[in-house]
């Protein structure tokens, strides 16, 4: 099939952030090439967003669906739901190929999607299409690019997968984050949904990680979408409470996931220790940040995530969704032992 008339489902979460979420719709409405689903997953919010979801779903007829859970999961918990929805055939059975994820502070230039399939095309005209996922360009508001969303590349890229990006029009990354990111259907369904006991933070750095480890990643610079965010800054400009999320769920993927390779996990975790103490050192609050940095070490070397059935028992999946996160359980939640990776028991 020409990429460029893939099935594509755009895949929404929401939470209290009304205003921004009728631009990211707007937006998402008023592409060169329009998703063939949209998909808006609200984590139960109280400030009007749901009924405005609504609205706009109405206007998608049966090509949208706005799941709205009965208590906020996360970032993590609701990428999980959204993406599960996805995997399940549309209203005239067709599956997708493609799921285009993104927050409700996300607001894609009109070509967005548009560029990111022509990437695509270039990239498997010139052999085995083995792209797993693709990330936009993301800006702040002044156009510039945005710190906190830079993807990472992938280090130790071969020559002719450089070359090969390239003349798609892209560079090779290992990971990326859900602003705006596309993951391909066919490897969700052999590595598995978010781990959404996450929570927020790094849910996305685990995922795409986990997708991109053995597969190819292309980040697209023509397609752009600007990151509605309040300030122009990093995850770690004195992240307060936050911070403990960060802790442990980086202490999470170090132990806990195979997304990254022995080497990989080793270099990561000495640039996160060195961030970490930065992090810190640079506060107003080093007393907060302190205890954050204690509390999520003990919580990540301590605990694993819990499967994501358990996680999100009684916050409103549907019945479908959630026969589809039971089903890919297995292969998202495959544990380390002395021998290696083992599946779910």
């Amino acid at each position: 099939m020409n990429p460029v008339e893939m099935h594509v489902t755009a895949v929404l979460v929401s939470y209290n952030r009304k205003e921004l979420l009728r631009e990211a719709l707007a937006a998402l409405g008023a592409q060169t090439r329009r998703p063939d689903r949209l998909i808006v997953v609200d984590n139960a919010s109280d400030d009007g967003a749901t009924e405005l979801a609504a609205d706009f779903i109405a206007v998608w007829g049966n090509r949208g669906r706005l799941i709205q859970l009965t208590q906020n999961t996360g970032g993590a918990g609701g990428f999980t739901v959204g993406i599960a929805a996805a995997l399940l055939p549309d209203s005239d059975g067709r599956m997708s190929d493609w799921v285009w994820v993104m927050d409700d502070d996300t607001v894609p230039h009109p070509d967005a999607l548009e560029n990111a399939l022509q990437a695509h095309a270039r990239f498997a005209a010139a052999g085995q299409d083995s792209l797993a996922v693709m990330g936009s360009r993301v800006v702040w508001t002044d156009g510039n690019n945005h710190p906190m969303n830079t993807p990472k590349p992938k280090i130790l890229a071969a020559d002719r997968e450089k070359k090969r990006a390239a003349a798609a029009g892209g560079t090779e990354i290992r990971s990326i984050s859900f602003v705006s990111a596309f993951l391909r259907v066919p490897r969700i369904l052999a590595e598995g949904l978010p781990v959404a006991d996450y929570f927020l933070w790094n849910d996305d750095f685990e995922y795409s990680a986990r997708l991109l480890r053995g597969a190819r990643g292309l980040f697209v610079p023509d397609s752009v979408v600007t990151h509605k965010t309040k300030l122009r800054g990093s995850s770690d400009t004195d992240p307060g409470e936050r911070f403990y999320f960060e802790v442990r769920n980086k202490t999470w993927v170090f132990n806990q996931s195979r997304a990254l390779k022995l080497w990989e996990r080793n270099a990561y975790r000495a640039a996160t220790v060195r961030r970490w103490l930065r992090t810190v050192k640079n506060s107003t609050n080093r007393k907060q940040l302190a205890n954050c940095l204690r509390r999520g070490l003990r919580d990540g070397i301590g605990t694993k995530p819990r499967y994501n059935s358990e996680v999100l028992l009684g916050a409103g999946v549907p019945d479908d969704v959630a026969a589809v996160i039971a089903h890919l359980e297995e292969p998202t939640f495959k544990r380390k032992t002395a021998a290696g990776w083992s599946s779910k028991a």
